[in-house]
């Protein structure tokens, strides 16, 4: 996680809007969680994950009064913290949390119908180059053919790896009294004890 991502985070946050979390670097799950957790350490809480070209996380303001006293009370306590100075030190249970409900997310935002659907869109820029690598003409495109073919039966390996990851993360949240709910959109989505589903953020805020 960079600090560079942290102020500019946090100085977005200061809209009271809806942010954008899309760090052009180190956009791993890791660093998402803890982008996030820092938000929620000022005011914001982390509402969903999204994906166009990249991985982009939707941060949106708590109103609850337990958010908005922690807010007051660590804007106190760390002022510069927009400006790079120190920040509230990390809390590895709630870290944890917050990655199992960003890793949640992502392994519940295709059905497997759209994840074939990707992955067959996908398997085509990778197949072209090779195919016409190893062959000419008519063989090149055979090869195209049977590189894109077996690019695709690697698909239920990768089905069975999600719903692995996917029941580990529903374990967990389910333990610390998550609520399963069905969104807008029809996804499956985990909410903290006694909290109402988050929307899913300002499409016209501006990104990290």
């Amino acid at each position: 996680m960079k600090e560079r991502h942290v102020r500019k985070m946090l100085r977005q946050m200061a809209s009271g809007e809806p942010v954008k979390v899309a760090p052009a670097t180190a956009a791993s799950l890791k660093n998402f969680s803890r982008l996030a957790f820092i938000a929620q350490q000022f005011g914001y809480d982390y509402a969903d994950m999204q994906q166009d070209d990249r991985y982009v996380m939707w941060i949106e303001p708590d109103p609850s009064p337990q958010a908005q006293a922690r807010a007051a009370q660590n804007w106190a306590r760390y002022p510069d913290a927009g400006d790079g100075g120190a920040l509230p030190p990390f809390v590895p249970e709630a870290l944890e949390l917050l990655e199992a409900r960003i890793a949640f997310d992502i392994t519940a935002m295709y059905t497997d119908r759209q994840l074939i659907l990707i992955t067959g869109i996908a398997a085509i820029p990778l197949a072209l180059p090779l195919g016409f690598a190893l062959g000419e003409g008519t063989t090149a495109v055979v090869l195209v053919g049977v590189i894109w073919a077996a690019l695709m039966a690697l698909i239920p390996i990768g089905f069975t790896i999600n719903r692995h990851y996917k029941a580990k993360y529903s374990s967990l949240l389910q333990a610390a009294g998550f609520t399963l709910v069905t969104d807008q959109d029809g996804r499956l989505r985990y909410v903290p004890p006694g909290e109402p589903l988050p929307g899913h953020g300002n499409p016209f805020a501006v990104g990290t």
